[in-house]
């Protein structure tokens, strides 16, 4: 059936498959206003990496309801949770002429990290409780519904402008929209065929692409420690996904 159907939404699976969808675009909602806000104000390639750090979260939560965690996904655990700290902790004190950088200088870290708790808690509610009940292609556009409503009340309480930017920004809004929503519906099908904490752990590599673009077209500077930090976080993750 086209967008897959209704699936357990009108099966006669009662209000439970409804209420899981609505929780997802919630967490899913709330997420990603926190990301884009942090990408914002902040330095996106510090941006990136702290808020790929999720699946660490995501793990912990999975073992915590019954999920085996290997020694080698223990450490890999560890190892993201001191990368985030690394990143977070060695941003450098910006040069009092550079108003920029001022003001950009670790603004976008707590919100960074925020975003990062909502997405670990989302993509394991995904995984465990959301997907089985719904669908893996339902519980996409469930999420899609629920975020755009959940994000038109914000805009609409904090009276921002609803209208698309004009010209070349109209159409990267819109393909961004369209991979988001293209991603989304890859990872929940890979998590009905491997465990919730191997697939959260491979979408988490956004973070990777992201500081190389950050690096190449922004030109944007991160300290020696950030950028070992950065790479533990990822280290962390390969070893996560062992």
């Amino acid at each position: 059936p086209a967008l897959g159907g209704w699936g357990h939404l009108a099966d006669g699976s009662g209000w439970q498959p409804w209420a899981w969808g609505f929780l997802a675009g919630s967490f899913n909602a709330m997420s990603g206003l926190l990301l884009y806000r942090a990408f914002e104000i902040g330095k996106m390639a510090v941006v990136a990496p702290l808020s790929a750090s999720y699946p660490a979260l995501t793990l912990l939560l999975s073992w915590m309801t019954g999920e085996r965690v290997s020694t080698v996904r223990i450490v890999g655990i560890l190892c993201t949770l001191a990368g985030v700290v690394v990143v977070a902790g060695g941003e450098k004190t910006p040069d009092e002429n550079d108003a920029e950088a001022v003001q950009r200088s670790g603004r976008g870290i707590g919100w960074a990290v925020f975003a990062a708790v909502g997405f670990a808690v989302l993509f394991w509610l995904l995984g465990t409780r959301v997907i089985p009940s719904v669908g893996a292609i339902q519980t996409v556009w469930m999420i899609r519904l629920t975020s755009a409503l959940l994000t038109a009340a914000v805009v609409l309480i904090s009276k921002q402008p609803m209208q698309l930017p004009h010209d070349e920004v109209r159409w990267m809004v819109l393909s961004m929209g369209a991979f988001d929503t293209g991603a989304f519906v890859l990872s929940n099908l890979g998590m009905k065929m491997e465990q919730v904490a191997v697939v959260t752990v491979l979408s988490s590599l956004y973070g990777a692409v992201t500081v190389g673009f950050a690096a190449i077209f922004l030109k944007e500077r991160v300290s020696r420690w950030q950028w070992i930090g950065i790479v533990t976080i990822f280290v962390g993750i390969f070893l996560i996904s062992r």
